[in-house]
């Protein structure tokens, strides 16, 4: 096995940072990805195709907690930077208070999880309410009855700065638009944010009716637009037949280990969502098919159909030019993977009884 160079950029505990480079082996025994994962056959509607992922191995995963869970629970409160009251909870010795002073800022929140449960965030899931609609960046663990975090964001509606209550819910069954959420995972850039979520709109109001077309360029809000009812029954047309096809396939596949999807829109391999179990893939099934469809009604022309070959090509192709790894120990490793045409990104549990990647995500660039 060659050797590989790769940046290591490690965070302990929020506090401090280190990057150094060192030459990095595989770690024995370690099973390569090509054993894990197979796509199969795809599903397809438009110039909609997803297909399926079954892996040689599932873990449990009961014990984690989803942000839509958690805020519809209350065991989860996000806030404006300032806008949680000063403790939860006693704090522990040597952890510093995260929010920073002057109030509420653009790509800060602050997020508690008081309940017993370790949560899950993902990239690209949209937070609502505050002065402005959101939308996490990165994927990352919070630790059970948590001390309050700072949870970095990305702002998915310019132009508001005004709310009337400093909490959030979260836009349920819905996350952004792999253009949107690549945007935030890949650049960490708010402009190029700003720009995908434009861009967005404009493509969807190119193909409704005049009136809807003015209500949908009217706003700034990503999710008023994804939740215009206009819009909603095109994402719904596309959505709707591959929900329901791909959630009987889930229950068929149970003993198979379903786990995620390789998307293709227009004929083109554009993304790939593969989690630890299939129990964690049906809790986030109906918000990420509702997101591809959401990017296939936004460029509706089709050239050709996508592949399985390819589609599993894309699976097993994680050989990378440069890695970085993010770790809080004890709690989670988050890995971004750069290759020559695109970015992987691995959520890997270091809870106790874990060690196991929660969540991968995959894009073409």
């Amino acid at each position: 096995m060659r050797m590989k160079w790769w940046i290591l950029i490690l965070s302990v505990a929020g506090i401090l940072g280190l990057a150094m480079v060192v030459p990095c082996l595989a770690p024995a025994g370690q099973i390569p990805l090509t054993s894990r994962y197979k796509a199969l056959e795809p599903i397809r509607h438009g110039n909609l195709t997803v297909f399926p992922v079954v892996a040689s191995t599932a873990f449990d995963t009961r014990e984690f907690l989803t942000l839509d869970e958690g805020l519809r629970s209350g065991d989860v409160v996000v806030s404006e930077s300032g806008g949680i009251t000063p403790l939860v909870r006693p704090r522990r010795p040597g952890i510093r208070d995260p929010r920073p002073g002057g109030g509420a800022q653009v790509n800060q929140l602050v997020l508690v999880n008081n309940s017993k449960r370790p949560l899950i965030l993902l990239a690209g899931e949209i937070v609502t309410g505050g002065k402005q609609d959101r939308v996490i960046g990165k994927d990352r663990l919070v630790p059970p009855e948590s001390d309050p975090i700072d949870l970095s964001v990305f702002c998915v509606e310019p132009g508001r700065w005004t709310g009337a209550k400093m909490s959030f819910g979260s836009l349920d069954s819905a996350m952004a638009q792999p253009a949107v959420r690549g945007r935030a995972m890949a650049d960490k850039d708010q402009q190029k944010v700003w720009s995908e979520v434009r861009n967005a709109q404009a493509g969807v109001a190119a193909g409704l009716p005049a009136p809807a077309a003015a209500a949908v360029g009217g706003t700034s809000s990503y999710a008023r637009v994804m939740q215009n009812e206009e819009v909603k029954q095109k994402v719904d047309a596309v959505a709707a037949p591959i929900q329901r096809d791909y959630q009987s396939l889930i229950k068929q596949l149970r003993d198979r280990n379903a786990v995620g999807v390789v998307v293709a829109v227009n004929g083109e391999i554009i993304w790939a969502d593969i989690f630890a179990s299939t129990n964690l893939l049906e809790k986030y099934w109906p918000k990420l098919v509702r997101s591809y469809a959401a990017e296939a009604i936004v460029s509706p022309t089709k050239s050709h159909e996508a592949d399985l070959k390819s589609a599993q090509a894309f699976l097993d192709d994680l050989e990378g030019r440069r890695q970085t790894v993010e770790t809080e120990p004890g709690l989670y490793r988050h890995t971004e993977t750069t290759g020559d045409d695109f970015k992987a990104f691995e959520l890997t549990s270091l809870l106790p009884k874990t060690g196991f990647d929660l969540h991968v995500a995959k894009m073409a660039e």
